[in-house]
C-alpha cells in the first residue's frame, strides 16, 4: 500500500496538527472515518456575496457548511481552534482563472479581506456506504477519488458560472439502489447521485481518464455512479476568472470535528 494512502488512526485534531506542522501531505480519503470532511473556498470580500449566492443556487455541488467572516481563520462551527491557513494538506491558488501554485500553507497570502467558505464533501458519506456493504473502490485500491468536469452547467450567480464537477464511484449493479438510499441521507454533503450509468450523457468522454484525482479500477458488474462534487467552484474559477480564489487541492480536504451522523437525515 502506498504510504500516501496508508490508514492513520488519528483524530481530526491530530491530523490537522500534522498538516499544520508540514510533516503530512496526502489525500484525506479514508482518514478520520466518521468525521465530516469539507471543501474550502477563499475569496476577497468583494466577491463573497456572489459566491454565497452561487452556493444557494447550486446546492448539490456546493452544499454550504459554514461561512467564516473576513479575516478570520477559525471555522468555529465545524472545528473550533483550527486554522484554515495551515490545517489542510495542500491548497490551490487561482489568479484570473489560472492555477498558479499549490502551497501547503497560506500564511504569506492571507489578508483581513478574505472570506472563507466550507462546503460539504462526499468523503463524508463513504463510511456509511462501507457500513451498508457498498464497496468504495478508490478506498479499497488506495487512490484518490476520480473527478470529472461535466457538460452540465451550474446556475450562474453574479460573476460566477461554469460546469458542474462530479466524483465517480463504481458500484456493483445489485448495490446501486442501496448506494442511492444511503447517500440520500446526507444532503449536506452532496446527497444522492446526480447521474448513474453512461458517462457520455453528462459529457465525460473517457471514464478511464479523470480530469482530477486518479483512475479507479472497475470490478465485473460495476456501474459508474456520479455525485456532485465540491471541486465545482474550481471549475467556476477557471470559467469566471476572479482575480483571486484559494481552494483545497482536489482530494486534500479540511477534516472537521463534526460527526457524519450530525448531518444525516433519518
Amino acid at each position: 500500500m502506498p504510504d500516501e494512502f496508508r490508514p492513520l488512526p488519528l483524530s481530526p485534531v491530530e491530523l490537522r496538527s500534522r498538516f499544520r506542522r508540514g510533516d503530512l501531505a496526502r489525500p484525506t480519503a479514508g482518514l478520520a472515518p466518521g468525521f465530516v470532511q469539507a471543501n474550502l473556498v477563499v475569496l476577497p470580500r468583494a466577491l463573497a456575496f456572489d459566491f454565497l449566492l452561487f452556493t444557494q443556487r447550486n446546492p448539490k455541488p456546493c452544499p454550504l457548511l459554514e461561512v467564516v467572516e473576513a479575516g478570520s481563520v477559525e471555522p468555529r462551527e465545524m472545528a473550533p481552534g483550527a486554522d484554515l491557513r495551515s490545517d489542510i494538506p495542500k491548497y490551490r491558488v487561482y489568479r484570473d482563472g489560472t492555477l498558479v501554485e499549490e502551497p501547503t500553507d497560506l500564511s504569506r497570502l492571507w489578508t483581513d479581506d478574505l472570506v472563507s467558505f466550507l462546503i460539504g464533501c462526499s468523503f463524508t458519506f463513504e463510511s456509511a456506504l462501507i457500513e451498508a456493504g457498498v464497496p468504495v473502490r478508490h478506498v479499497e485500491q488506495c487512490t484518490n477519488v476520480p473527478m470529472y468536469i461535466t457538460s452540465v452547467p451550474t446556475r450562474p450567480a453574479g460573476v460566477f458560472h461554469g460546469p458542474m464537477v462530479v466524483s465517480m464511484r463504481p458500484v456493483p449493479a445489485g448495490k446501486v439502489v442501496r448506494a442511492v438510499q444511503v447517500t440520500s441521507r446526507f444532503p449536506a454533503v452532496h446527497g444522492a447521485p446526480v447521474h448513474i450509468g453512461d458517462p457520455a450523457v453528462i459529457g465525460i468522454r473517457d471514464i478511464a481518464r479523470p480530469d482530477l484525482g486518479d483512475p479507479v479500477e472497475f470490478q465485473p458488474g460495476d456501474v459508474p455512479v456520479f455525485w456532485a462534487c465540491g471541486v465545482t467552484p474550481q471549475a467556476a474559477a477557471m470559467a469566471s476568472k476572479p482575480a483571486l480564489m484559494i481552494t483545497h487541492a482536489p482530494g486534500h480536504m479540511f477534516i472537521t470535528d463534526r460527526r457524519d451522523a450530525d448531518f444525516a437525515v433519518l
